[in-house]
């Protein structure tokens, strides 16, 4: 793969704790083309928040190394680095005291965008993210959970990042509003040409949304492939045992509907 095709590149990662006698991470090399969707796939404790945290260093590895379009992120400023990186997560963190709009205008000011530029960015994103403008001045809590994370979105992407981490950014809401924002911010990733690493549990999300997904266990990343690599012909048990519950789930409600008829 060409180096610049590459957005994000692992080699050969390593995170431990207790003096180097707990890994939460251990010897990932995994590389991200640029635009790809990634989905990283595994249970509490896999290392797979861990892992997303190394490429805008909220972590630093204990060994080995992260690249970000073709620059080692220990050599960038973290701040600087945090600031041309989308970031979403489930606890969405908006600010409490600021409105919809002064939230999505955090970074573009700290990265000294003109103010007539960051109240047409404010609209554009509205827009995108599906909110109404009147949204601009209303205050985080007297939206709705699937507003807040379209907030968060629209925040994550206000200062044109090329690259957007997510982590179990849609657990927290229903099933009909995660499945809604999670089929929207996938047109969004498409329409922008972004390249997304998104943390998630749920297989069956990672199966519908990416067009990779990484497999992680006790901190080794044990398989990666397509969609239709992992759901036909996985190579490792965990994985097939990963696969095999929205398989299953699906089967039984095939089966009751079927009983019901």
């Amino acid at each position: 793969m060409a180096a610049d095709s590459v957005a994000i590149a692992f080699r050969n990662v390593d995170k431990t704790y207790d003096g180097g006698r707990t890994f939460a991470v251990r010897e990932v090399s995994l590389e991200i083309p640029a635009g790809e969707f990634l989905a990283v796939v595994g249970t509490s404790g896999s290392g797979k928040t861990t892992l997303l945290k190394t490429i805008n260093r909220l972590v630093d590895p204990s060994a080995g190394s992260i690249e970000v379009q073709g620059q080692d992120v220990q050599t960038l400023n973290p701040f600087q680095l945090r600031r041309r990186i989308g970031y979403v997560f489930q606890g969405i963190g908006l600010f409490p005291h600021l409105t919809v709009a002064e939230n999505i205008a955090v970074t573009p000011r700290l990265v000294g965008w003109q103010k007539s530029d960051i109240e047409k960015r404010i609209d554009e994103l509205l827009d995108l993210v599906q909110l109404p403008r009147e949204a601009r001045g209303r205050m985080p809590s007297t939206l709705s959970g699937g507003q807040r994370q379209r907030v968060g979105v629209a925040r994550a992407l206000a200062a044109r990042p090329n690259i957007v981490l997510m982590d179990e950014p849609f657990g927290a809401l229903d099933p009909i509003t995660r499945d809604s924002l999670a089929r929207e911010y996938r047109a969004v990733h498409q329409s922008l040409a972004l390249t997304t690493v998104m943390i998630t549990h749920d297989m069956l999300e990672a199966v519908l949304l990416a067009d990779r997904i990484a497999v992680m266990r006790e901190g080794e990343i044990v398989e990666v492939g397509t969609p239709r690599d992992l759901l036909n012909d996985p190579k490792n048990e965990y994985v097939r045992e990963l696969i095999d519950v929205p398989r299953r789930q699906a089967s039984e409600v095939e089966r009751l509907a079927e009983a019901r008829r």
